[in-house]
């Protein structure tokens, strides 16, 4: 089985030990780092640009609101250069508490998103694009990474209903092997099962209180949990999602438990036809450095 990817975040006060990490994640042979929105991912990467020598990575995401996106094409080809073609530009459209953070007003998530990539492709003078890869979940939005984009990337998919996902691409894309594939999924690695568990809860906690992601774990199966987490919500009872968060919809769209447990789920999301499991790491008993080490020790 080829190593996952892994996702990494710049983490203020550690910027420099995180570029360190980033280094190992390299030499231990990881298949790719992907850097979220949270912090300035777009910084890291073109950190990433000149601290690494061969892995790819890439923004998993950059919010299309943040910037206008013939600014964003000048920085994305930059780092395209300085890492040899190393990198993937992950746009999204993100979700409503970070376009409030921003400021922005937004409009439909699919024309929005061709908007931006056609004023991306069609900025001149940066030099050579890397390739852009979509933020996923439902059907749409993946028939339209299928057409315009060069890649697609999930967040906490659920494994058992990513078959019915990805048949929304179009023949094209499931037939090119470079058409990049990604699912980034919350990881802990620990022997006590209970505590990894719910460390992913907490992870998970703030993702199904938004309605974008409720609606596709809705379309995977689990109406019960969704609903009654909308109802907790709407009580103002927040503190009571993670006891809503069933044991079979945790594992099917996160990776918990000891060593073993893990490594066959990745595995499985191989062979659901994930062509590149994004884990993202959290530890039971550590912060973020603590994480990479229990994953370390998981892969060597």
């Amino acid at each position: 089985m080829p190593l996952p990817a892994v996702s990494l975040a710049a983490v203020p006060g550690r910027r420099k030990a995180i570029l360190d990490l980033a280094r190992e994640i390299e030499a231990r042979g990881f298949a790719g780092i992907y850097c979220p929105s949270l912090g300035d991912c777009m910084a890291l990467c073109e950190a990433l640009a000149l601290v690494t020598n061969e892995i790819a990575f890439g923004t998993s995401i950059a919010p299309i609101y943040a910037r206008n996106p013939l600014d964003f094409a000048a920085t994305a080809a930059f780092i395209h250069e300085l890492s040899g073609g190393r990198f993937r530009f992950g746009i999204g459209v993100s979700h409503g508490p970070t376009h409030a953070r921003l400021g922005v007003s937004v409009g439909k998530p699919l024309a929005d998103t061709r908007a931006f990539v056609e004023a991306y492709r069609a900025a001149e003078r940066t030099g050579d694009k890397p390739p852009i890869v979509l933020a996923t979940l439902r059907r749409k939005m993946i028939a339209l990474a299928g057409e315009i984009a060069d890649g697609l990337v999930f967040a906490n998919g659920s494994l058992s209903h990513m078959a019915e996902s990805l048949s929304a691409l179009p023949d094209a894309a499931r037939a090119n092997p470079g058409f990049h594939i990604a699912n980034m999924i919350p990881t802990c690695i620990a022997d006590d099962e209970a505590a990894a568990a719910a460390v992913n809860r907490r992870t998970l906690t703030h993702y199904v209180q938004l309605p974008n992601y409720r609606n596709y774990w809705k379309e995977a199966g689990y109406v019960e949990e969704m609903e009654a987490v909308e109802a907790a919500v709407a009580r103002g009872e927040t503190a009571a999602i993670p006891s809503l968060m069933s044991d079979r919809w945790l594992s099917d769209c996160t990776l918990h438990g000891s060593v073993a447990k893990v490594r066959e789920g990745v595995e499985a999301w191989y062979e659901a036809g994930i062509r590149t499991p994004i884990l993202v790491p959290s530890s039971a008993a550590g912060n973020q450095l603590a994480a990479f080490q229990e994953l370390f020790a998981a892969f060597a």
